[in-house]
């Protein structure tokens, strides 16, 4: 259930001398009500410094730093294209210094230690004695060859309703685990302790499921949910009449790939799900995320400006390389004026632009930015139950459930509910702002009246 992100990527800069500034560096950053924690990963190959970063609680690990510079034992790290930076002093061991971000700053120090990890309540995690059964399952995607993993849990009961949960973007567990919350076991645990039999996966490449996701596309990833189909199916438990799909996210878009394709599927829920164009989708979240965290009209629209470029490229039939070669013309225009980047040299100015290039040209991204969601949804025929939160700023419910309904319509659907709730964000959690740095200090994991309508959708169908 990871969060779609649009193109605001981490951009660093690091170049070095006196001390020794190779290694970890801890720190946590209070920001909007929410403490994020942040890991610094510095190694060094000759002069030149190169490293990761990664925020735990947004499960984002080893995200790779373009460039960083270090003199006068000052630390810079600089991501330009979210309009991120820190700048801190190297003390007795310690950088002591300032997190920004579009005219927003914040103090934060960095220190060699790692912190305690804090205790998380998360009050809806599921608790034994299950009235339910749970087992684990392994099965095979025959077609691309891939052994699939997870839990299937289903009540004490016969002939119960079935579904497949399907996560949004980013590999993730079988629960679906981002901020510490485990919204796929919730949603599981809720739905089969009132009936409904839930099979959850780990996707591809994580936890006991195979395959390479870094040359999967969201196509591939259909496949897998097939797959999943087949095997319910041939569970004397399962009636193969009462299966139905429930995507999150990306997993949205997913879902009505695989129903237009097997229209045998009973019913589909839509959390969050996409219903415009991939690429309009991420102009208007960039906007709004930027919005959110202080952007000015002036710098939204020029972002705007620039992402309009970048998916214009990458959204082409053209080649990689031809794509590549467009994309480093616009990255070079867009740093032209920046002071850090242009005192690299010009092999360092290269590997920091195709660095920021790389996550654009994968199979998912390219296929992602491409896809227009109503392709598959005017295909759908069965009951589907579109729901979103009013203050998700990932997937805007304005735009996204009309133009599901609107896809809907034309393949003459005649059963379609939708609902926004007010005070809901992207992960229906019950919010104040729905911004991204929210997401890890709320409690809740998700909505119980979202639950709720679900479970009485589904069984209203039976």
């Amino acid at each position: 259930m990871k969060i779609f992100y649009s193109f605001v990527l981490f951009f660093a800069t690091i170049l070095s001398y006196s001390q020794d500034i190779t290694g970890d560096w801890y720190g946590n950053l209070s920001a909007m009500g929410s403490e994020i924690g942040f890991v610094f990963q510095i190694t060094k190959n000759g002069d030149t410094f190169s490293g990761t970063m990664s925020v735990p609680q947004q499960n984002a690990n080893g995200i790779p730093l373009s460039s960083v510079t270090f003199n006068d034992n000052t630390l810079t790290i600089k991501f330009d294209p979210a309009g991120l930076n820190y700048s801190g002093k190297l003390n007795n061991g310690q950088i002591d210094g300032t997190f920004s971000q579009n005219g927003m700053t914040f103090p934060m120090v960095l220190t060699r230690e790692k912190p305690e990890a804090k205790k998380i309540n998360r009050p809806q995690e599921p608790q034994t004695p299950f009235p339910y059964e749970s087992v684990e399952v392994t099965f095979e995607n025959s077609v691309e060859k891939i052994t699939l993993a997870g839990t299937f849990t289903y009540p004490k009961t016969k002939n119960f309703p079935v579904v497949i949960l399907i996560s949004g973007s980013g590999q993730q567990d079988r629960n679906a685990e981002i901020f510490g919350h485990k919204p796929f076991w919730v949603i599981a645990d809720y739905l089969s302790r009132n009936g409904v039999g839930v099979l959850r996966l780990d996707d591809r490449g994580v936890g006991k499921s195979g395959g390479d996701p870094s040359t999967s596309t969201s196509l591939n990833f259909a496949s897998d949910i097939e797959a999943a189909f087949q095997f319910l199916k041939k569970n004397p438990l399962v009636n193969a009449k009462k299966i139905g799909l429930i995507g999150h996210s990306e997993g949205g878009m997913i879902a009505p790939i695989v129903a237009a394709k097997n229209p045998s599927f009973q019913f589909i829920v839509l959390l969050a799900a996409p219903g415009i164009p991939c690429d309009e989708l991420l102009l208007e979240q960039s906007y709004l995320i930027g919005k959110s965290s202080g952007m000015n009209e002036t710098e939204l629209l020029e972002t705007k400006k620039i992402n309009q470029q970048i998916y214009t490229a990458v959204k082409s039939e053209k080649s990689n390389e031809a794509v590549l070669a467009e994309l480093e013309s616009i990255f070079f225009e867009m740093y032209k004026n920046d002071t850090a980047f242009n005192t690299l040299e010009e092999k360092d100015k290269k590997t920091v632009v195709k660095q920021q290039i790389s996550p654009l040209l994968t199979p998912w991204y390219r296929y992602f930015i491409r896809y227009r969601p109503e392709v598959n949804l005017e295909k759908i025929t069965c009951p589907v139950l579109v729901l979103n939160g009013e203050k998700d700023l990932q997937v805007p419910p304005q735009a996204n459930v009309e133009g599901i309904k609107k896809a809907l319509l034309k393949a003459k659907n005649k059963s379609v509910t939708t609902k926004v709730y007010p005070n809901l964000n992207h992960l229906f959690q019950e919010c104040k702002t729905g911004s991204v740095e929210e997401y890890a200090t709320i409690e809740q994991t998700f909505s119980p009246q979202v639950l709720q309508d679900i479970k009485d959708w589904i069984i209203k169908l039976q």
